[in-house]
């Protein structure tokens, strides 16, 4: 299973962009239908601006996306998203031009 860096946003009981979001490790199953984030698993969905991704247990939706260089990574919001500690020192390289762990060729 693959990890990667990832921008997760909790959606369920937000306005648009407005729920609390991480920057933190995701790791994805071999075809990238499920994800394994925080204790949770998080199942893909197909379509919706809610999110992308689904908590099996709870419902709850999530989007989860690769941050972006410019810390936009909310369409409609200014949220800032917590920074796990393990991946700080990655991220913040990251966002001086470095590439993340595991996607040195793209």
């Amino acid at each position: 299973m693959p990890d990667r860096i990832m921008f997760v946003q909790l959606k369920t009981g937000y306005d648009t962009d407005m729920g609390p979001a991480w920057i933190s490790k995701v790791r994805f199953s071999n075809k990238w239908k499920r994800a394994s984030w925080q204790g949770r698993t998080l199942q893909r969905r197909q379509g919706g601006e809610e999110g992308n991704f689904i908590d099996i247990e709870t419902g709850e939706m999530f989007w989860v996306s690769g941050p972006h260089r410019d810390q936009r990574d909310t369409r409609y919001s200014n949220v800032e998203p917590e920074i796990s500690e393990d991946v700080r020192e990655s991220y913040e390289a990251f966002l001086k031009g470095a590439p993340l762990p595991g996607r040195e060729n793209g």
